[in-house]
């Protein structure tokens, strides 16, 4: 996440795609419902009406898989109606002038036919993102989880870095984790290339300090193995994986609750 979720209830304008926080991250959705209370508009890109998308002052109910001919749109709409934030393209950014040629093919009409929803419901969300004064994004695994999870990821980028809604309080581009233990699991150094705490494994002074925690008087200064090299190495003969353990997390259901 680019912002602390302190900030959650600081945006005038919150974007939430791929995610259905109030289900899924209850207690952090509080500070988005406090922006509320404050006067934020929320735009809300699901397929499902969830409980969120009945928050929101516009809901866009896209069609699965259709998230980067929204965003491009939005991005249009954004370019078109000058809502750039030129100060920070200039100082931040690279080659805007050819993703400016780039976007204006990507008309809301355009979009529409593809993402199943209205022209004019997807220019005023080009219109709101754009014409906050703190935008914030938010999104979980509803847009990572497809063949064009990175795609979807770099267009929201781009619809903060053309609007300068990064490096400020109440703004950002905020992935929430899928469930409370991956993000416990983050915490505690089960990240390839982390120790505990998110502290990089490829630095020096981590390097020394984990050698001196965990008293080992030799350790690799490298990120580690991802689990796609790990299923690769299964069964090999040499260097190879001869047994995992793989644990499956399943929610209780409403009866196991009581």
């Amino acid at each position: 996440m680019s912002n602390p979720l302190k900030d959650m209830d600081k945006p005038d304008t919150i974007f939430a795609i791929g995610t259905n926080m109030t289900e899924c991250h209850p207690v952090a959705a509080t500070g988005l419902k406090k922006a509320l209370t404050k006067g934020a508009k929320l735009i809300v890109a699901d397929p499902r009406r969830t409980r969120l998308a009945e928050l929101a002052h516009l809901h866009l109910p896209i069609r699965v898989g259709s998230d980067v001919a929204l965003l491009l749109a939005m991005a249009h709409v954004i370019v078109r109606e000058g809502l750039t934030d030129t100060e920070f393209i200039a100082e931040r950014c690279a080659e805007y002038e050819a993703f400016e040629s780039h976007l204006k093919e990507f008309t809301p009409a355009w979009a529409a036919e593809i993402c199943e929803v209205p022209a004019d419901d997807i220019e005023q969300a080009g219109k709101w993102y754009g014409s906050a004064k703190l935008g914030a994004i938010y999104y979980t695994l509803g847009i990572t989880e497809h063949i064009c999870g990175v795609d979807n990821v770099q267009s929201l980028c781009n619809l903060a870095l053309l609007t300068g809604n990064l490096g400020k309080e109440g703004t950002g581009i905020n992935p929430m984790r899928g469930q409370n233990n991956i993000q416990g699991a983050g915490d505690c150094g089960a990240v390839p290339g982390n120790y505990p705490g998110f502290q990089p494994v490829i630095s020096e002074e981590f390097h020394e300090k984990f050698k001196e925690a965990y008293q080992q008087p030799e350790m690799d200064l490298g990120n580690s193995m991802t689990k796609v090299t790990a299923l690769d190495l299964c069964g090999a003969e040499e260097n190879g994986i001869h047994a995992m353990l793989c644990l499956l997390y399943t929610s209780p259901s409403p009866r196991d609750r009581g």
